[in-house]
């Protein structure tokens, strides 16, 4: 009886089909028409603020808005990416103000605390001067209404350290700002939203 020399004939079938399936593969890969290099992505600008461990970020609208209303949207922002610097400062230069043993002297605070006030102010008037979309007249009042408190707040706090009081007036002053300034970050997300609404 003759002994067959390859007791398992089929086994060179399945790397035959796998040999088959790559050039297969690779015959049909190289016949594909090449891919484009140009690709072109629509999206709003976005724009990024960081305060202490906060981090907000306002995405405006793509190309769908009119100009007056991008334009509107536009300076909200960057209104909004001042103010967040102000609170900063007021925060800043409050709680270092508080520590014992200080770490800015009272007449350090007073011109920081100043220019605050003075930086504020002319925040809330700038926002003042725009022109307002006739659909955003809503979330600009509410946008004017915080900005005008940050500034009462922020010359509230000079006044307070200013004075014989012992913290109290001041550290509710700067608080208030800060809350104030948070209301507008999220009063221009607000805005954002209904405008693209």
């Amino acid at each position: 009886m003759a002994v067959n020399p390859d007791p398992k004939p089929g086994r060179w079938i399945l790397p035959l089909v796998i040999l088959g399936m790559i050039a297969f593969t690779y015959f049909f890969v190289r016949e594909l028409p090449e891919a484009s290099t140009e690709t072109t992505l629509v999206s709003g600008s976005e724009t990024t603020t960081t305060v202490g461990d906060e981090t907000t970020s306002t995405t405006s609208g793509g190309s769908d808005l009119d100009p007056e209303t991008q334009a509107y949207l536009d300076e909200i922002d960057d209104i909004n990416t001042q103010l967040q610097v102000q609170r900063t400062e007021l925060v800043t230069v409050n709680t270092a103000f508080n520590q014992d043993p200080r770490e800015v002297e009272y007449s350090e605070a007073v011109d920081r605390f100043g220019v605050v006030v003075t930086q504020t102010q002319e925040l809330a008037d700038r926002l003042r001067a725009v022109t307002v979309p006739a659909t955003l007249e809503s979330n600009h009042t509410t946008l004017q209404g915080f900005l005008d408190a940050a500034a009462t707040s922020a010359s509230e706090a000079l006044d307070g350290l200013q004075s014989t009081d012992t913290g109290e007036r001041r550290n509710a002053a700067v608080n208030a700002f800060a809350q104030s300034a948070s209301d507008y970050d999220t009063e221009v997300t607000n805005t954002h939203n209904a405008a693209n609404g």
